[in-house]
Parts: structure tokens; C-alpha cells; sequence
């Protein structure tokens, strides 16, 4: 874990993740490209620290990674959550 602490030397603070996070929740577009979003954001981000918070959004859940580009994917729509947890399966 020490090893892994020392290799980070961009170290997102929250302000930046919060900035990334609801720049990808109000995008117009259902898939947004690395390089789109770098010019979206209001401050500029560098890429590797940019990289550590869309791995942490991918593993809470939040938006899907793929070759295509970004997408979020993170619904608080209880009703929702509900319907898909009740579902009936085929």
C-alpha cells in the first residue's frame, strides 16, 4: 500500500473530483471523449490526476469507461432503484 501511495504524485483534492463529477453529470451528450471533457472542465486538470478520479468514479458505480468515451451512468432515482430491485425476471 506505501509503494502505491508513493507512485501517486497527483493527488486529486476533492474540489477537483466534485468538478469532474458534475461536469460529467450535466453533459449534454450520452459519451464524452477524454479530450472533451479536459475543455469542459472550468480549471484545467492535469491528466494523470484526471485519470485517478475517472478510475474512482468507474469503481464507485458512477460512469461507465469505455474506447467509445465516458458516460454517467449514476441514478439516486429511488422509484428506480426500487423498480430494478423488484424486477421481474424473463
Amino acid at each position: 500500500m506505501l509503494k502505491q501511495i508513493q507512485k501517486i504524485k497527483h493527488s486529486p483534492t476533492l474540489n477537483t473530483v466534485l468538478m469532474v463529477e458534475n461536469v460529467l453529470k450535466k453533459m449534454n451528450k450520452s459519451i464524452i471523449s477524454i479530450a472533451e471533457l479536459k475543455r469542459k472542465l472550468p480549471k484545467q486538470v492535469n491528466h494523470n490526476t484526471l485519470m485517478i478520479i475517472l478510475d474512482y468514479l468507474e469503481k464507485s458505480n458512477k460512469i461507465a469507461f469505455s474506447l467509445k468515451g465516458i458516460t454517467w451512468i449514476h441514478n439516486t432515482n429511488q422509484k428506480l432503484r426500487k423498480a430494478v430491485s423488484e424486477g421481474l425476471e424473463l
